[in-house]
């Protein structure tokens, strides 16, 4: 049987208007009444209609989380901050996960708007999402460009590229390659490589860059290029631009007999808590993910309550290097 906004009022003891400005928290009610509503909606499990609560021009209190896959730490560990946080400010959060597919996230996108959600928090990777042009929600982007008007939240990815190859170079390394993305977006993270660009011609270094597609689906593929990366070119240093590769470069690097960091020097990036706990040895770049949480979700929850309000395109935060035993 459907509960209903009356059975709570019977229950409660108050008239539907009471329960219903309890709901919307509109009103001058006694703490005595809120709780007593509270306490009937709790026995009787009722749930309010925030589709309903949207269409009269009110606030659902959901945040869609649109992020390529929480299956890779550095997401997981992002979007369980922003969760938590926005909890903590009354907002419940729809996740979507989206990697690789375009068509699956302009779905989720129609269905995030047809719900009235207050707002979107978007890191996806795909290119080409035209509805961000036009979708009424507030949006704030996590390292990527999404439209014009939609503020950018990431670390500095010039600086984090810069350190990792100087961090190399000053452990002794020479011959620096660099395993990064593939660049087909107008991304902010592009900025790793040109920050390794950067210090190299600094140095007078020859650059040895080797593009990955982002979020290889086949793990033994990436694994081979890895392999005749290793096996084939003339390095004794490797910028991974993420953490998971830098593992994997590792792993190949044990099997062929390469020493690490005698042989080759490794660095990667991201610095998750994950990577922290059981991969301690690893040399990273770290991103300040609990930073981010705060920033992005300050920065949403502003432009919900003043739409009109003036946020900059870009917000960089500083990163930091993780010592450990690979470099």
């Amino acid at each position: 049987m459907t509960i209903k906004l009356t059975d709570v009022a019977k229950k409660a003891g108050v008239s539907s208007t009471t329960v219903s400005r309890v709901i919307n928290n509109y009103g001058s009610l006694s703490q005595k009444t809120i709780d007593k509503v509270h306490a009937a909606m709790e026995e009787l499990n009722y749930q309010p209609n925030s589709l309903a609560r949207s269409l009269q021009g009110k606030h659902t209190q959901l945040i869609g989380l649109i992020f390529p896959t929480i299956a890779h730490p550095f997401f997981g560990e992002l979007v369980e901050q922003l969760e938590t946080k926005l909890f903590a400010h009354g907002y419940k959060s729809i996740l979507c996960d989206s990697a690789q597919n375009k068509e699956k996230e302009r779905n989720y996108l129609k269905m995030l708007a047809a719900n009235k959600v207050d707002g979107i928090i978007a890191g996806a990777h795909n290119l080409g999402i035209k509805e961000y042009q036009t979708i009424e929600s507030p949006i704030i982007s996590f390292d990527r460009y999404l439209a014009d008007g939609i503020p950018i939240v990431g670390s500095d990815n010039y600086q984090g590229g810069y350190k990792a190859t100087k961090t190399l170079y000053k452990n002794g390394g020479r011959k620096i390659g660099i395993i990064t993305g593939s660049h087909g977006s107008n991304s902010p993270t592009n900025d790793r490589l040109n920050g390794y660009f950067a210090f190299l011609k600094e140095v007078e270094l020859t650059p040895l860059v080797f593009h990955f597609a982002p979020f290889e689906s086949s793990l033994t593929l990436k694994n081979l290029k890895i392999r005749q990366i290793l096996e084939r070119e003339t390095i004794d240093s490797l910028f991974c631009t993420d953490d998971l590769t830098a593992i994997l470069v590792i792993n190949n690097c044990r099997e062929l007999g390469i020493d690490v960091p005698d042989q080759l020097k490794v660095i990667g990036y991201d610095g998750t808590q994950f990577m922290q706990n059981y991969f301690p040895d690893l040399t990273t770049i770290a991103q300040p993910i609990q930073e981010f949480s705060d920033l992005l979700v300050d920065l949403l929850i502003q432009r919900i309550n003043q739409p009109d309000i003036f946020l900059e395109e870009t917000y960089k935060l500083p990163v930091k290097v993780l010592s450990g035993k690979t470099v």
